[in-house]
């Protein structure tokens, strides 16, 4: 069973305002995207599919929110650190 990788993220602290943002911890593809802007998530819930060394690997939603980017597209060749989603609360 393949375990769903859980993307380094940081918290943006503003006013009545959390945001969180996904980066990646490997290089590779982004495969598939799972969520479009506006859908909301819960705790681990898959956001996209990275492929890397002819595997695929989820990218996991930190905590529950409201997708409100995507900064890569299917297709796209992301190096670790890149921002791939951000969501709020």
């Amino acid at each position: 069973m393949q375990k769903s990788l859980r993307a380094v993220h940081y918290l943006i602290i503003g006013v009545n305002v959390a945001a969180v943002i996904v980066k990646s911890d490997m290089a590779g593809t982004v495969s598939k995207i799972v969520v479009q802007v506006g859908s909301t998530v819960a705790e681990d819930d898959a956001l996209l599919i990275m492929e890397s060394m002819k595997m695929e690997i989820p990218v996991a939603a930190p905590r529950a929110g409201r997708i409100t980017a995507i900064h890569t597209a299917e297709g796209e060749v992301v190096g670790e650190g890149d921002v791939l989603i951000s969501l709020d609360a």
